[in-house]
């Protein structure tokens, strides 16, 4: 039994798919089927029960499956007792998030580690939850920050100590700038621009207590600037998160919901995932950081 194909095994079962787990793997789905084929023949057991839309393992398969996550392991860590030398740590640690002040919890980790392992360097990129997600699902991002009610089925995850508020990002001028806080009956038939992630059954439409077809939906976005510039050309209200956009000497102000809306934050990252060196000593630091000895499951 080869480590390899203990590997080959474990994507399968983290993507449920053949051919998602192949892309990931960048080997040919026939390619993989045929190693996948040949452990079930060495071992004398069917692992895997391949549906028409899914794969799921059987009993020996998830015997299978927690024996190689610890087999694996102990090599990885086997490998790094015996060759690495911890000031020669180098390479990525690379993170997905959506928009929030929490980053700066991150950030905070990461400069910690940078003191400790000068020659690792991190790779953010911006997105919301579709975009995190995605790039979570095809190995691109080692971890994702998301925010609030995102199904966490294929991820491990922590919570991270931190909370957002939704509220309305408008012109100074605009009527609704008068109120201190914005009430969902002031936002009847009025202009909105709502986060992607926020549309269909999201918690800011619970909060509008109406269905997305009776909004005046006028745009939708993904990045908070791009709608800041919709709002101060007068498109309409947005609703975004709190701290993202310094209204400070702009056309523009922040108005917090009433009934407040917050929401909580999660780092995550993929199920039986076999992280690089650097990865795994970053997630060792957030969960120091943030109190926590293992994995919300």
């Amino acid at each position: 039994m080869e480590l390899r194909v203990l590997q080959y095994f474990l994507a399968v079962a983290r993507e449920q798919s053949i051919s998602a787990a192949a892309e990931t793997l960048h080997l040919s789905q026939p390619t993989l089927s045929r190693q996948l084929k040949d452990l079930e023949q060495e071992l004398g057991k069917q692992l895997m029960i391949r549906g028409s839309r899914r794969i799921t393992l059987t009993e020996e398969g998830m015997l299978l499956r927690k024996r190689a996550e610890e087999i694996l392991d102990l090599v990885h860590k086997t490998e790094t007792e015996i060759v690495d030398s911890a000031d020669m740590l180098s390479g990525s640690v690379c993170i997905g998030s959506g928009e929030t002040d929490a980053v700066r919890l991150l950030a905070r980790a990461a400069e910690t580690m940078r003191r400790m392992y000068p020659h690792v360097r991190f790779e953010i990129s911006s997105g919301d939850a579709c975009d995190v997600s995605d790039n979570l699902d095809k190995g691109l991002i080692d971890f994702g920050i998301l925010i609030g009610g995102t199904d966490y089925t294929y991820y491990d995850y922590m919570g991270i100590p931190a909370r957002d508020s939704w509220g309305i990002l408008m012109r100074k001028d605009a009527p609704l700038a008068q109120k201190s806080a914005v009430r969902r009956e002031d936002l009847l038939n009025q202009p909105l621009i709502l986060s992607r992630q926020t549309c269909n059954g999201s918690d800011i439409i619970q909060w509008l207590q109406r269905d997305q077809e009776q909004l005046n939906l006028v745009a939708t976005y993904n990045l908070v600037y791009n709608a800041s510039r919709l709002v101060d050309e007068g498109l309409g209200y947005a609703f975004v998160l709190d701290k993202l956009i310094n209204t400070e000497g702009s056309n523009l102000c922040f108005r917090p919901l009433e009934p407040r809306l917050e929401v909580g934050l999660y780092l995550v990252w993929k199920k039986y995932q076999l992280f690089s060196k650097p990865a795994e000593k970053f997630l060792h630091i957030l969960k120091a950081q943030f109190g926590q000895s293992c994995p919300t499951e």
